[in-house]
């Protein structure tokens, strides 16, 4: 049979014209696979969204729209069930944003209403933060030129300004992401430098240069894994793990502010276990849990700082170092 030109229609025994009807199916029928492609499923108020998809206007469009339930802009009137038989959607993924969308803004500083009154009470819990660290140079600059005393006093001034954010921002409802990790940067330049510090400029001239650099060293070491490690660790609401940062930064503060009558050397074996015990597993009480305590307690130690305040001081301090392997102790036993 001679072969026939190609503009000629065929004979039914030439297997082209079969498939050009199979490519013209095909062509066809990647209309519906578009439109399940390119229209973005979603829920919003339980119903189906989709987006507006314009078909190409061609000779199959009014029947493809007929074909597969599509208006002419392109919507499909099928059920979500009907479209996931053909291409199931995850719901674990989320929808993509458009441009616009994705472009307007980025995550807010404050959950919730931004109200000019909750502003207000975010602004002042952010300033008591950066008042902390403030406090915290100015602790850095007083150690830098010999006032070792009035440098301690700045890093108690801290502590409280430490507290004093986290408390006021529980208690005025604007407790934010972006609080916590400010507070724990100010944490980090008040409690794990301008801590050390102030220690160091305290023990030169008692002890050798490169003892107090270590201990000191060590101080700053374990007081950045400390932080971090508490960010990204869940929370206990009766114990800290390991000994907090702002504790230390205390206890350090309180022992230069008041001068402790012992050797030097005594001094840096208790900065360097000041410094281990911050990052150790022991469980210690959390204050308000100390709080707490008994009224009759507190007899004890009010007693003593009245008779001697070094001596109370210090054996308040090791109470509380050993309290945590105690308790740590007592969990073994009972679990």
């Amino acid at each position: 049979m001679p072969r026939a030109p190609w503009r000629r229609r065929r004979t039914t025994d030439s297997p082209r014209p079969a498939g050009r009807r199979w490519a013209g199916r095909l062509r066809r029928s990647s209309t519906f696979a578009r439109q399940v492609l390119l229209v973005r499923v979603g829920r919003r108020d339980g119903d189906l969204r989709t987006t507006d998809v314009t078909l190409p206007e061609h000779r199959y469009a009014d029947r493809q729209r007929r074909r597969y339930g599509l208006d002419r802009l392109g919507r499909s009137s099928f059920s979500r069930a009907e479209i996931e038989a053909i291409m199931p959607v995850s719901p674990a993924l989320p929808p993509v944003a458009h441009a616009d969308e994705a472009s307007a803004g980025s995550i807010p500083l404050l959950p919730g209403e931004r109200t000019v009154a909750r502003r207000m009470k975010f602004g002042l819990v952010n300033a008591c933060t950066l008042a902390s660290l403030m406090l915290g140079m100015l602790a850095i600059f007083q150690a830098m030129q010999g006032e070792v005393r009035i440098a301690a006093l700045c890093l108690i001034a801290c502590v409280a300004f430490d507290g004093l954010d986290g408390a006021l921002a529980r208690r005025l409802g604007v407790a934010s992401p972006f609080g916590a990790q400010m507070d724990s940067l100010a944490d980090m330049c008040s409690f794990g430098l301008a801590a050390p510090v102030v220690v160091y400029a305290s023990l030169a001239g008692s002890v050798s240069t490169a003892a107090a650099a270590v201990a000191c060293a060590l101080v700053a070491a374990c007081a950045a894994i400390r932080l971090a490690r508490f960010n990204v660790s869940p929370k206990d609401g009766r114990f800290f793990c390991g000994v907090p940062t702002t504790m230390a930064a205390a206890v350090l503060a309180v022992t230069v502010a008041i001068g402790l009558p012992v050797p030097g050397l005594v001094l840096v074996a208790g900065v360097a276990l000041l410094a281990f015990a911050m990052v150790s597993s022991f469980p210690y009480a959390k204050l308000a849990r100390l709080v707490k305590l008994p009224p009759w307690l507190w007899l004890a130690p009010v007693i003593g700082a009245l008779i001697d305040i070094r001596l109370t001081f210090a054996l308040i301090v090791v109470g509380y170092l050993v309290s945590g392997p105690v308790l740590w102790l007592r969990q073994r036993r009972t679990a």
